[in-house]
C-alpha cells in the first residue's frame, strides 16, 4: 500500500521485515524515511497485546519517527495506531 502511495520511491525505498527478526517490520531508506516519518510496527494477531506492540514500536524508532502499529486480523481490514498527539497535528491541518 505505501508503494502505491509513494510510485516514485523505488522498490528497495521500502521493504517489509522476516517475521521475527528484530527492528522496524516496515524498512524504510533514508529516502523514503522523509516522506513516511513512521517506526512501523505490523500485527496479524487475534489478540493483540497493545502495550507491549506500543513499546516495541518505541524501541525502533529512528531518528525522530513516530510510533505506528498497524494491526489486523484474519478476515478484518487493518487498522492503524498512532499517538493521539501526533493525530490531532494531522487532522488539524486539514
Amino acid at each position: 500500500m505505501l508503494r502505491d502511495v509513494f510510485p516514485k520511491l523505488h522498490k528497495d525505498d521500502i521493504k517489509s521485515q522476516t517475521m521475527g527478526m528484530v527492528g522496524q517490520d516496515i524498512v524504510l531508506s533514508p529516502q523514503a524515511r522523509l516522506k513516511i516519518p513512521y517506526a512501523i510496527e505490523c500485527k496479524n494477531v487475534e489478540r493483540l497485546q497493545f502495550w507491549k506492540t506500543t513499546e516495541q514500536a518505541k524501541e525502533n524508532i529512528i531518528d525522530n519517527q513516530i510510533p505506528l502499529i498497524v494491526v489486523k486480523r484474519n478476515g478484518t481490514e487493518p487498522w492503524a495506531c498512532m499517538p493521539l498527539d501526533h493525530f490531532m497535528d494531522l487532522i488539524s491541518k486539514k
